[in-house]
């Protein structure tokens, strides 16, 4: 049964159909042949329903609403100025000024897509400007924003949390670690690139530049201090933060900045209802169909075939981070993560893994993928916003993907890159 249904659902992506119509009939095909006529009907239709029913995926829509808000008004713009006023000057300050930029505005949309249009559309001229490579631009900021999925809030931690039934205010902060390590080294390897092709630098800006950009810069740098903060300070839980979110992000742009009118708050609403719903099919039918695999012990078939029962936690690790990787190079992250999550909790759970550890390193290869060929979601969202042909937004690639997969290797040998901020958080 397990071939019939993959490869049904090949043949329909291969055929061009959006990625919900596979997962739809393979959902069905699997349970018609598990009882074999519509009898037991309803029981698919509760599955589809009970995967989109947690109250904790109420936060998807709202950080969706709240990244689209800020797309669309100043606070990229600002955070960007004001990455520039402190770096820009150095060697290869203006590729680290973008890498800066997409952590900060990951840090306040929790989108890889938003912060690629968002840090993308105004900083790719200026770095043609100064003389980069467009090969580099383009992978600089398809790459850099996957910390975006790493840096809290997290739609793909909160999808991963629903689906493993793990803390999301501790895959949050787990996030933070890694997502810093990889600016860290993203901005080495920029400077790296500047000095090797002789890259000249930005005029440095003055002390009274610079605080007059962080003046401009501190309303949208109270999105991390709301989501963060209140969090950890016990405030709020993350979907109470994802609501603050939209309404200081309304108050922001329509109030204080006062670039959106009531007419660009309702398109606005519309583009994420769309988004939104997208997302909630994906993910009550991934629910569905991850529950009639599991139901005719899929999983357990295809692990066992693998031998995986009798690796060690480095070894689970190490078969769940290539699998995340290989299938978000073809499909949209949201889906591996449903599909995925399930077949592996059980060994997960037999081995003591820390799910938190888990996710994040889910969370990390589903964004390296994202931004990988041949598929990579991110990848297409460049093409679309930059309106680069497909071999020149990805050549620039195979550096910086050596330098993410690294951060996984290194996750899984020193688990505490992400362990260390958690465990200080929620000290028991």
């Amino acid at each position: 049964m397990a071939l019939t249904i993959f490869s049904i659902m090949i043949v329909l992506l291969l055929l061009g159909f959006p990625m919900m119509i596979p997962l739809i009939v393979g959902a069905f095909v699997g349970f018609f042949s598990l009882f074999g006529g519509m009898s037991q009907l309803e029981t698919m239709i509760q599955q589809i329903m009970a995967g989109i029913r947690p109250a904790s995926l109420i936060a998807v829509p709202m950080f969706i609403f709240a990244a689209d808000i800020m797309t669309r008004g100043q606070s990229a713009n600002r955070l960007i100025d004001l990455v520039m006023a402190f770096v820009g000057h150095l060697k290869g300050g203006l590729a680290v000024s973008t890498a800066a930029a997409c952590t900060m505005f990951g840090a306040v949309s929790g989108s890889t897509q938003a912060t690629v249009v968002a840090i993308g559309s105004p900083l790719r001229p200026r770095m043609q400007k100064a003389g980069y490579k467009d090969s580099f631009i383009l992978a600089l900021i398809v790459n850099s924003s996957d910390i975006a999925f790493l840096i809290p809030p997290s739609i793909g931690m909160i999808i991963y949390g629903v689906v493993s039934n793990t803390s999301i205010a501790e895959l949050f902060i787990a996030g933070i670690g890694p997502g810093l390590l990889i600016l860290v080294l993203f901005s080495f390897y920029s400077w790296l690139y500047a000095v090797r092709h002789q890259v000249p630098t930005e005029p440095k800006t003055s002390w009274p530049e610079r605080m007059a950009a962080a003046r401009k810069a501190l309303w949208p740098l109270g999105f991390p201090a709301i989501i963060i903060g209140g969090i950890y300070g016990g405030i709020f839980s993350p979907t109470e933060a994802a609501a603050a979110c939209v309404l200081y992000a309304l108050i922001l742009e329509v109030i204080v900045f006062k670039e959106l009118d009531l007419a660009g708050v309702y398109d606005t609403a519309k583009s994420t209802g769309l988004i939104t719903a997208v997302v909630f099919i994906l993910v009550g039918v991934g629910a569905a169909f991850s529950w009639v695999i599991s139901f005719a012990q899929i999983p357990q078939q295809i692990l066992g075939g693998i031998g995986v029962d009798e690796m060690g936690q480095i070894g689970v690790l190490f078969v769940i981070s290539i699998a995340f990787f290989i299938g978000c190079m073809f499909v949209d992250p949201i889906v591996v993560i449903l599909v995925m999550v399930p077949i592996f909790a059980p060994v997960v759970n037999s081995v003591g893994l820390d799910p938190v550890l888990v996710g994040t390193i889910v969370t990390l290869q589903v964004a390296i993928g994202s931004a990988t060929p041949p598929f990579g979601c991110d990848i297409f969202t460049a093409i679309a916003v930059f309106k680069r042909p497909y071999f020149e937004v990805i050549r620039g690639t195979p550096p910086f993907i050596f330098i993410l997969l690294s951060v996984a290797v290194a996750l899984i040998f020193f688990p505490q890159i992400a362990l260390f901020l958690r465990d200080l958080a929620f000290a028991k």
